[in-house]
């Protein structure tokens, strides 16, 4: 009897041992699973900065200066005569002339294209050699103030009145004009600017202002009497070609220096 008992005993011990086992293991095996919420990722906008916003500038591409300086500054010539009364083609002409189609010293650093000097000028000034040393000329902060400033200066000065008798579309009274009231020094100024204008086609601009045609002045011959600087002119090959000399040439142009610049128009004869 005690050995049955023995054994039963025995087996209940093994048989509980082994259900602690498997219950272990069940819980060894059991793994947790957490669930995973993925936030989705926003994207910001990209903003651009002023420096990234295609920037629209007027270009002009040309092989002359003149019509590239033509191109700029047409319609505000325009603009001035509608304004003034001062033809676009005689106000293209001298801009041409007088700042060396932009080029030149004046224009350049005090977008001065009228070579118009200090006089009452109480704003910003350069000093430059002209017709003395070191003389005082305006200075603006815009090339359409210096046409602007152009405009006032013929229309408020009484020695320019008798230009504005004038038909508004006569060009060549106007280039003589300017001459015999004082603007330039230069006896050929006027046939300068006559051969700009009609050269150029500078009349055209009147024609747009006014809605009519212009009458083309006969000055064919101080066409002949010129010449437009071209790359590798010099006043010694100007002379030669057109059978003067380097002074007498640097007499008819008041040049201080045998310097030429390209796109000048230099007077070779003496009509």
């Amino acid at each position: 009897m005690k050995r049955v008992l023995v054994v039963v005993c025995m087996a209940l011990i093994v048989f509980s041992c082994g259900s602690k086992k498997r219950a272990a293991s069940k819980s060894k095996n059991k793994t947790k699973t957490e669930r995973v919420v993925k936030t989705p990722e926003v994207k910001k906008p990209t903003v651009e900065t002023p420096s990234e916003y295609p920037v629209k500038k007027k270009v002009v591409i040309s092989n002359s200066p003149i019509d590239d300086y033509i191109a700029l500054y047409s319609d505000i010539a325009q603009e001035e005569m509608r304004l003034y009364q001062i033809p676009a083609s005689i106000t293209l002409a001298q801009g041409i002339l007088e700042s060396s189609s932009g080029r030149g010293r004046l224009a350049v650093e005090a977008n001065n294209h009228f070579g118009i000097k200090c006089h009452e000028w109480t704003g910003a000034r350069i000093y430059h050699d002209d017709d003395a040393d070191q003389e005082c000329f305006r200075k603006y902060n815009d090339a359409k103030y210096s046409y602007r400033d152009h405009s006032l200066f013929l229309k408020e000065r009484k020695r320019y009145y008798k230009l504005f008798e004038l038909e508004i579309d006569d060009y060549e009274g106007w280039a003589k004009g300017l001459k015999a009231a004082g603007y330039a020094t230069d006896r050929k100024y006027p046939d300068k600017l006559i051969s700009l204008i009609e050269r150029y086609e500078l009349y055209k601009y009147d024609e747009i202002v006014t809605g009519k045609k212009t009458r083309v002045a006969e000055v064919s011959s101080s066409m002949e009497s010129s010449h437009r600087v071209v790359k590798g002119d010099t006043l010694y090959s100007l002379s030669k070609r057109y059978n003067t000399t380097v002074e007498n040439l640097k007499r008819l142009n008041n040049l201080s220096s045998n310097n030429l610049n390209i796109g000048d128009l230099i007077v070779v004869k003496s009509n």
